[in-house]
């Protein structure tokens, strides 16, 4: 789908030099006002000051990468691990699981889930992926206004937890991870730009609640836990291997890394599924032409019957919807990384320990790696049409050790879920509903709300 971009040798020493300092600085909060007021205008009007530049957030100075070939040579380089503030931040959330730990902690638990993620064994998983979406698919009737934030977020959890743990009190679980998702996504974003960790200790209102959100899910996690340490019968899947896993000296790991795990299970991949779908049908709700190209190229290849993991690879532009909302209105929207050691990205010196933020939003969006970038298109990943798309302009997923391990499953839930809805519900926006981003850890609509109406 992609070419590869022309990639510089790495620059001598001598000829390092400080990367540029971005434009629009306040004093005090430096560019942090910015990623708070406005931060999409903003990481999208980075890459004007360079592929490489400066931010302030107050007294810090962290690097923007705006450049897919720089993305690229750091995602894939050992001098950068997980780290920066967004890691930091979710540390409160997620502690030390697969998703935000490094070294050897993070092989041995990647080893330890991986297989449950292999793209040969998602296949066990099209039972509850069927399931799950056409129950999500029949709790409207015609002229329903369906609240698609509440409802996105409810299927994604149930599917992650039926597949991955074989959590069986899904209906209680699934509303309480739901609320407490939307709460504890949504106040996290703020505390990653302004790091003022005395002032979240406040006793104000929102962080009142941003508590409770969070104490919730860890209670949830420790729920999951403890029922399937008290069944007689374990079953053959992730949270069973995650209870039995060893750690570097073949011992039991420790309990927390256990509810680490879990809550990383259970949290992340059901927040950005959830996310994602919602601006998938926001996408076909504003664009009801390739909503029906959709409802007839399934019709034609399932028929009337439920659609099949079989049927997937062949509903072209159903999966070129979903990569096309993947890159114009992506839920993974902002990522950091953290130099291990100083060195080098484009011709800039690095200093070691230094924080670096690149945004996938920023880069899926840049004129200059795609002809009407705005535009919901999703032909232009039609075979030959995709090939001038620079190599780390489209990354989704992420790259090289840390891509997310979730990515097949993810998009094999999106596919499912819209080859089961679309041939079945039209889609119309609403005036009441407020479409525009909450911006959050991850991007979502603020209050979507379509009404439904059958085919």
């Amino acid at each position: 789908m992609t070419v590869e971009s022309v990639k510089p040798e790495a620059f001598p020493a001598s000829e390092q030099r400080e990367a540029p300092l971005a434009g629009g600085g306040v004093p005090g909060l430096g560019h942090g006002w910015k990623l708070v007021r406005d931060p999409l205008g903003f990481l999208a009007r980075l890459r004007d000051d360079g592929d490489l530049v400066r931010l302030r957030l107050g007294p810090k100075t962290v690097y923007a990468v705006t450049a897919p070939h720089l993305v690229g040579d750091m995602l894939t380089s050992p001098d950068y691990e997980i780290g920066g503030p967004l890691w930091d931040t979710l540390d409160v959330l997620l502690g030390k699981g697969v998703a935000t730990s490094n070294g050897p902690r993070h092989r041995r638990q990647r080893q330890t889930i991986q297989p449950s993620f292999r793209k040969e064994v998602i296949h066990e998983y099209e039972r509850v992926m069927v399931e799950e979406s056409v129950a999500f698919a029949a709790r409207w009737r015609p002229g329903d206004t369906v609240d698609v934030t509440s409802e996105a977020f409810r299927v994604a959890v149930r599917m992650t937890a039926r597949c991955f743990l074989q959590i069986e009190r899904i209906d209680d679980l699934a509303e309480r991870l739901s609320t407490a998702l939307a709460t504890v996504f949504g106040g996290m974003y703020r505390r990653m730009i302004l790091s003022f960790g005395p002032f979240y200790r406040l006793p104000l209102p929102s962080h009142r609640e941003f508590d409770r959100g969070l104490a919730e899910l860890h209670r949830l996690a420790d729920e999951v836990i403890a029922e399937r340490r008290a069944a007689t019968e374990k079953p053959d899947d992730l949270l069973t291997a995650l209870l039995e896993a060893k750690d570097e000296k073949g011992e039991p790991v420790n309990y927390q890394e256990v509810h680490d795990q879990v809550i990383a299970i259970l949290t992340p991949g059901s927040e950005t599924v959830g996310s994602q779908l919602m601006w998938i049908l926001q996408l076909l709700a504003e664009h009801p032409e390739q909503a029906d190209r959709v409802s007839e190229e399934v019709k034609s290849v399932v028929g009337d019957g439920p659609v099949t993991f079989g049927d997937l690879r062949k509903l072209t532009h159903t999966n070129n919807v979903i990569t096309e909302a993947l890159r114009i209105r992506p839920a993974v929207w902002i990522l950091t990384r953290r130099a291990m050691a100083e060195t080098e990205l484009g011709g800039y010196r690095i200093p070691a320990g230094a924080d670096i933020v690149y945004s996938p939003l920023a880069l899926q969006r840049d004129p200059r790696s795609y002809e009407q970038h705005l535009d919901f298109d999703p032909d232009r990943w039609l075979p030959g049409h995709s090939k001038q798309v620079p190599k780390y302009a489209m990354g989704p997923f992420s790259a090289g050790n840390r891509k997310c391990p979730a990515d097949h499953f993810s998009m094999a839930q999106l596919g499912v879920m819209l080859a089961t809805v679309i041939p079945r519900w039209r889609f119309e926006r609403l005036p009441e509903a407020d479409e525009s981003p909450r911006v959050g850890i991850t991007l979502r609509p603020k209050h979507l709300l379509l009404k439904a109406v059958p085919r």
